[in-house]
């Protein structure tokens, strides 16, 4: 019986081995591009008590096909929108998550409603599965008509995670 348990021990730490060996933390570039829709209105969590929810979907050449929400809290500035806040969870196909903070500004094009992101920057705080441990940021691009809510975006930057 004593040899059977030292044997069973035996197989199991050289499982987890074999598993610990074909992982490692790993640092590369991040780009996710996609299209948003955003839709503005109340928000109790936001000192303005105005905020947006965002929806969309994209794509990542390291992380494939995504899907993403967001929500942020807004503050009107003359012509520019100030926003804040923002948490951001950025969904691949095999369910992993990644999140992540953001905030920046939306300026006038001078063209209709349509505005771009200003300042706008991403900093990942985390995940799930493989990105659990997650660290980074980067730059937040886009663009979005403000009648209508509907944009693009495309986050920018470095992040760190746990490779398996």
């Amino acid at each position: 019986m004593h040899q059977a348990i030292l044997t069973l021990a035996g197989g199991v730490a050289l499982a987890l081995a074999s598993g610990a060996a074909s992982a490692q933390w790993v640092t590369t570039d991040l780009q996710v591009t996609g299209v948003i829709q955003e839709v503005p209105g109340p928000s109790a969590r936001c000192p303005s008590k105005f905020g947006g929810t965002i929806t969309g979907h994209g794509s990542s050449t390291l992380l494939g096909r995504v899907a993403f929400v967001a929500n942020d809290c807004i503050t009107p500035d003359g012509p520019i929108f100030n926003f804040s806040r923002g948490r951001f969870i950025v969904m691949t196909m095999s369910g992993d998550q990644v999140y992540a903070n953001y905030s920046g500004q939306f300026v006038p094009t001078g063209q209709g409603t349509n505005y771009v992101f200003s300042g706008a920057t991403f900093q990942i705080v985390g995940g799930t599965g493989q990105y659990m441990f997650a660290s980074g940021g980067g730059q937040l691009q886009g663009t979005e008509d403000m009648a209508t809510g509907a944009g693009t975006i495309s986050m920018s930057g470095r992040m760190s995670y746990w490779k398996r």
